[in-house]
């Protein structure tokens, strides 16, 4: 219950910071930055294979926030949903580009197509590892299963994390290093 309460006073506080950008808040912008840069930067790197576009494409995303925090309706769309699309939408636009700056070779001259899809047993195995990290989650302490998957699956900052729960920032660190050499441990067995 307490996460959904700070995802909704984070959204809230997103709508808020992206209201007071489009009146040519500053502060309010780099607020907003400092807050949703790790989401926005995870949604460019799942679809860009290098770190180096995904960050082009983030700096672009947020020059598109400023100019056109005015176009945002929080009747229609969270703050962190609206940037996520546009976020999503400009590196797709990048992939298309660079998929025509490339430009299409005949398939004749091209060279041998290889099914790049795992094999059986490659997936198999992924679905173990993966059932196997879910059980040894449910080991941490609930508190400190929460920090792990927000740091790691979400991206969010050690930073964010001591604010959002209200801990120390030595604390949060301490609690996630211990439970990453637990999860390690339990994995290993």
């Amino acid at each position: 219950m307490a996460d959904s309460t700070e995802r909704s006073r984070a959204a809230d506080e997103a709508d808020q910071l992206l209201l007071a950008t489009a009146r040519g808040d500053g502060v309010a912008f780099e607020r907003l930055y400092r807050m949703t840069s790790p989401r926005l930067f995870a949604v460019c790197m799942r679809l860009l294979s290098q770190r180096s576009e995904a960050e082009d494409v983030l700096q672009e995303v947020y020059s598109n926030v400023w100019r056109k925090a005015g176009q945002f309706d929080p009747a229609k769309a969270s703050g962190l949903t609206w940037m996520a699309m546009m976020a999503r939408n400009r590196a797709i636009d990048h992939l298309r580009a660079s998929r025509m700056e490339r430009g299409a070779i005949p398939i004749d001259l091209g060279p041998e197509l290889v099914d790049g899809a795992p094999r059986a047993d490659q997936v198999t195995e992924a679905a173990q590892d993966a059932h196997g990290l879910d059980v040894c989650l449910e080991e941490l302490e609930p508190r400190r299963r929460l920090l792990v998957r927000t740091a790691f699956f979400e991206g969010s900052t050690y930073e964010e994390l001591a604010t959002r729960s209200g801990t120390p920032l030595g604390t949060v660190k301490s609690w996630i290093r211990r439970s990453l050499a637990k999860l390690k441990a339990c994995l290993e067995r």
